[in-house]
């Protein structure tokens, strides 16, 4: 009976080494900011979950809508970001104008907001603006390696 068990060798040897290796670098080319995908799905369900949290669902009803949609919007852009990054992470701008968003909301949105929820809204608006530089940044210089 012959032997057609394959050894394991150097893989430098496979016919089609350079395409496997062109296709493994497409396939880890979007990756480059993996470790913002946590953050930005936590910064999200925060946004969506802080009117609860910091017990303003009746004096602002309008903002608690409001959070809970922004929330669940950033929420699906951080699950975007980590199911297809080659086609998401050019919404990471869509991501900064959130948070800019979210900066000047509780002033159009609310109606006379206390110092709690304006700092509340500021700090997600930052994270969110800084977050979304950094997956824009990283992208921007990920294509234009290829």
């Amino acid at each position: 009976m012959a032997n057609v068990s394959h050894g394991r060798g150097d893989i430098t040897t496979h016919p089609d080494v350079s395409e496997m290796r062109d296709r493994y670098a497409r396939m880890l080319g979007g990756r480059d900011v993996a470790l913002v995908d946590g953050p930005v799905f936590l910064l999200g369900l925060y946004c969506a979950a802080s009117p609860w949290i910091l017990h303003y669902t009746t004096s602002q009803p309008a903002l608690t809508t409001h959070n809970l949609i922004v929330g669940i919007a950033i929420g699906l852009l951080a699950l975007g970001f980590t199911t297809a990054p080659e086609r998401m992470y050019g919404l990471s701008w869509a991501m900064c104008a959130m948070g800019i968003w979210m900066i000047v909301a509780p002033w159009i949105v609310g109606t006379g907001p206390d110092a709690g929820v304006v700092v509340n809204n500021i700090v997600i608006g930052a994270l969110a603006l800084v977050l979304g530089l950094m997956c824009a940044v990283t992208a921007a210089k990920s294509t234009t390696r290829q």
